[in-house]
C-alpha cells in the first residue's frame, strides 16, 4: 500500500479525502483543521443500497467548511436507470458547496463470489451505453457534469476504444505509490487523483483514501454549487 511520506507532489494541488461507511463517524472539524479542503462521500451502491453515513458526512463536512461531493458505486448487473434513480434520490437537490457527482467504475465482486468480477458477465458492446445512461441521467437531474472515478488499466480493458466516448467527463484517477498517476490515453489530464487508500488523518478512524485536486482552492470553488 502507499506510503504517503514517499510521495513528492507539487504544492499547488489541494488535499481531500473520500469516505464511506467503512470509516464510520468522521470528525469533520478535525479533518478540516488538518488541512483538508474537500471530501467526496459514497452515497449509493447499485440500484437499491444507500451508504448509511452519507447524509451525516454531507451535512457535517459542509458545516466544517469543506467542499463536498457524492459518488455512486456502479453495479453492472443492475439496470442503470435504477442506479441513477437511487443516486438522485439519495442526493436530492444540489446544495451549496456540492462538487460534481461521480460514478465509481471498478471491479464489482459479489459477496458470495469474491473472485468473480461481474463486469465480465456484461457483453462488451453493452457496457458503454450503461455508463453513458447513468452519466446523462445524473447530469440532467443535478445540472452538474459528473466525473468518472477509475483506474487506467481497468477502464481501458473494460471499454477498449469506446473509452473515447467518455473524455468529456472529468477524470478522477486512482493510482498508488507513484509520483504522478498514469491516466487513460483518451484523457489529456486528471481532475482528481486518489493517491493512496491507506492514508491516516486526524478525525478519521483507520485508513482513509486521500486525494488531490488538480488546481487551486479557488479553482475548486468554481466547480462547486453556489
Amino acid at each position: 500500500m502507499s506510503n504517503e511520506g514517499a510521495i513528492a507532489m507539487p504544492d499547488q494541488f489541494v488535499e481531500g479525502i473520500d469516505v464511506s461507511s467503512n470509516q464510520g463517524a468522521v470528525d469533520w472539524a478535525t479533518v478540516a483543521a488538518a488541512g483538508i479542503s474537500f471530501a467526496i462521500a459514497r452515497a449509493t451502491l447499485g440500484g437499491h443500497d444507500t451508504d448509511s453515513q452519507f447524509a451525516a458526512n454531507r451535512v457535517e463536512a459542509g458545516n466544517a467548511g469543506l467542499f463536498h461531493g457524492a459518488y455512486h458505486f456502479f453495479w453492472p448487473l443492475t439496470p442503470w436507470q435504477d442506479q441513477a434513480d437511487n443516486f438522485l434520490k439519495a442526493v436530492g437537490a444540489s446544495q451549496s458547496g456540492d462538487l460534481p457527482p461521480a460514478v465509481d467504475l471498478e471491479e464489482a465482486f459479489p459477496k458470495n463470489d469474491p473472485g468473480h468480477d461481474v463486469w465480465n458477465d456484461v457483453p462488451s458492446d453493452q457496457r458503454l451505453a450503461m455508463i453513458q445512461g447513468w452519466l446523462q441521467a445524473v447530469q440532467d437531474g443535478l445540472g452538474m457534469t459528473p466525473m468518472i472515478y477509475t483506474r487506467q488499466n481497468f477502464i481501458e480493458n473494460l471499454l477498449g476504444e469506446d473509452v473515447q466516448q467518455l473524455v468529456n467527463y472529468p477524470l478522477w484517477i486512482a493510482h498508488y505509490e507513484v509520483e504522478q498517476p498514469s491516466i487513460p490515453a483518451a484523457w489529456g489530464a486528471w481532475k482528481y487523483w486518489q493517491y493512496t487508500e491507506s492514508g491516516n488523518l486526524p478525525g478519521v478512524n483507520g485508513n482513509v483514501d486521500r486525494d488531490k485536486f488538480n488546481g487551486s482552492v479557488e479553482d475548486l470553488g468554481l466547480l462547486a454549487k453556489k
